[in-house]
């Protein structure tokens, strides 16, 4: 029998501790002395369920990578031919339509930068296409054509440097093409480089001067057929352990991943993944279902499979990850239902220690209630002086503050500042009469922005006494949420009228405000107090009015740009929130008109840890 030395060339290592777990400590195995077991730090590779698409569909495409991707276009045409849904790494988000239904064609690019080329277009004559649209984030425009109408094409890169290779401009069972194509932005070109092996409906990743091309539909080629390209010229490399078609694929010439399609001559659905590390291809964990037709992106590490077919159309998504890291997802939980049921009430604190206050009760009016939350229940407190509604709030649970707001006296709006020391509120200066605006620090530094009548821009600082006028947003709103502290404040998202809905974010710096990466979802909020310009945190809110759209989004920021988390149980606007990144704070709010509610929801963001396992004999 073979040592594992002979195998690996090192020996087990005898050690009194575990080595630190990182990616050079991968594959190694260790004997700890102290707790007598033998340790490895082993890779998990494994496919998970994503949120559902919003229509099912197949042969379309997908670009960008696994949190942040788009899929557009897919069979069998009308009216689900020219569908584009976004993905924000939980679930999909219906966007404009393509121009031209078609499915079978060929894409590259990234999230809000996307290309599509080629195809076929059914019911129209000899439909197949050499049409090609780019995507800038908002809506899709035609550019100029492939200088050949192909579908089956596969390419990569990105919109303005993209690749197009193989496909046939004929029927199914006829050799498909060897011509290779490049997209400069503007117009196509065809280039000298042909495939070695003529192919059509398989797969391609990289970029424009470093790809790879594998798979693909007999006659055209063998289904395991792989090449790489340089820039210049493709090159043969070591073929696939199971050829295949109309498959999911992702990574670049030297990391890639190919999973589901067809196998070749039966055209049966499988669920095998393989994975190429530059040299070789490696059989790796299976998808959960045999599919095919679908559409795929992403990494070798963390792809996406989506626009699948397991024998008729369906709008699963399939997610998976390479890691050494144990992954806990990020999730809402249920908590204690609030005292009174209300909306456009704020929040301070966080969990377990939470502060809800004012508000608005359907058929009761505006309300001056005082809650506060010990993560499992609500109690109620001493009263507001003034009941209201639509108010600035931030703050801690024993030292709050609420600002301005409706009070529902003419005119609709009041400048009333209260303060809360833990058992009861007391008047202070008023600050501005704004309603509807945001706010966040502390109730000896405080911040408070935008809002109502009209988009205001202007912001205000409280120093625990006096109310002091500061620079304004670049942008005006309404109904804006907002976090951090009086010197790294954030504004996110809102609303100017008459209802368009934003996604744009600031950060103030003390002095000024700058503009930020846009949330990957527009919509009003009405939460204050959460997160920081760091590890932001953002949920709920009403996406569009009418019809009435409400949001059940969660997003994270980073200190760079806002990636989707996991969803509210129950989605909802005008609720109350407050908390950080890692332990956020929803309750009340609207789920309809008339219908207010007590629900309440406590967040915990995802976190990756490495560990070591055990091994065992049988």
């Amino acid at each position: 029998m073979a040592e594992y030395e002979s195998i690996h060339g090192t020996r087990v290592r005898y050690l009194t501790s575990d080595p630190t777990l990182d990616s050079s400590t991968e594959g190694q195995v260790w004997y700890n002395s102290t707790s007598g077991t033998n340790k490895a730090l082993v890779q998990i590779k494994a496919w998970s369920s994503g949120g559902s698409m919003n229509t099912a569909r197949a042969q379309g495409v997908s670009v960008g990578t696994q949190p942040a991707a788009i899929a557009f276009n897919g069979a069998p045409g009308s009216p689900v031919g020219t569908k584009s849904e976004e993905y924000n790494g939980f679930s999909w988000t219906a966007t404009p339509e393509t121009n031209t239904s078609r499915y079978d064609l060929g894409g590259a690019g990234t999230q809000t930068a996307a290309l599509g080329f080629g195809g076929y277009r059914p019911g129209v004559p000899n439909g197949f296409s050499n049409h090609t649209e780019e995507w800038d984030g908002s809506s899709w425009t035609s550019s100029n054509n492939l200088p050949t109408a192909l579908w089956g094409i596969r390419g990569c890169g990105l919109q303005t440097a993209a690749l197009a290779f193989g496909g046939s401009s004929a029927g199914p069972g006829v050799p498909g093409v060897s011509t290779t194509s490049t997209y400069n932005g503007t117009s196509w070109t065809n280039v000298p480089a042909t495939l070695n092996t003529a192919r059509t409906q398989g797969g391609g990743v990289g970029n424009q001067t470093a790809a790879l091309a594998y798979g693909g539909r007999p006659p055209s080629t063998p289904a395991t057929a792989t090449e790489s390209y340089d820039g210049s010229s493709w090159t043969s490399v070591n073929s696939m352990n199971t050829g295949k078609m109309e498959m999911g694929y992702g990574g670049s010439q030297t990391i890639a991943i190919a999973f589901g399609g067809q196998i070749p001559p039966s055209f049966a659905k499988t669920n095998l993944t393989e994975e190429w590390d530059g040299s070789s291809w490696t059989q790796s964990s299976a998808t959960s279902a045999q599919t095919a037709f679908g559409a795929g992106c992403g990494t070798q590490s963390s792809a996406l499979f989506c626009l699948l077919n397991n024998g008729s159309n369906i709008t699963n998504t399939e997610e998976y990850n390479s890691n050494i890291n144990s992954i806990t997802q990020a999730a809402w939980s249920s908590g204690g239902a609030l005292g009174t049921g209300r909306y456009a009430l704020q929040g301070a604190g966080t969990t377990p220690a939470g502060l809800g206050f004012g508000g608005y009760e359907i058929g009761v009016g505006y309300k001056n209630e005082t809650e506060e939350y010990n993560g499992s229940s609500w109690s109620e407190q001493n009263n507001m002086n003034n009941a209201r509604g639509y108010m600035a709030g931030f703050g801690t649970q024993t030292a709050a503050l609420a600002s301005g707001g409706n009070d529902g006296s003419p005119p609709g709006k009041t400048s009333d500042t209260e303060e809360y020391n833990g058992t009861s509120w007391s008047e202070v200066n008023n600050g501005n009469d704004q309603v509807k605006g945001g706010g966040c620090g502390t109730q000896t530094a405080g911040l408070t922005f935008g809002g109502q009548p009209g988009a205001r821009t202007d912001t205000a600082e409280y120093d625990g006494t006096n109310w002091t006028s500061s620079n304004a947003m670049n942008t005006g709103r309404t109904t804006v949420g907002g976090g951090g502290t009086q010197t790294a404040g954030m504004a996110m998202c809102g609303e100017t009228p008459p209802s368009v809905r934003l996604a744009n974010y600031e950060e103030y710096n003390g002095t000024s405000w700058t503009a930020g990466s846009n949330l990957t979802i527009a919509r009003n909020v009405f939460v204050n107090n959460v997160g920081t310009q760091t590890a932001g945190l953002m949920f709920g809110g009403t996406i569009s009015s009418p019809p009435l759209v409400l949001g059940n989004a969660t997003e994270e920021y980073n200190g760079t740009s806002w990636q989707g988390v996991a969803n509210l149980a129950t989605g909802r606007t005008k609720d109350g929130g407050t908390g950080i990144q890692t332990a956020g704070l929803s309750f009340g709010g609207q789920t309809g008109p008339g219908n207010d509610v007590t629900n309440t929801e406590e967040f915990v963001t995802g976190s990756e840890t490495v560990t070591a396992s055990t091994l065992t004999t049988s």
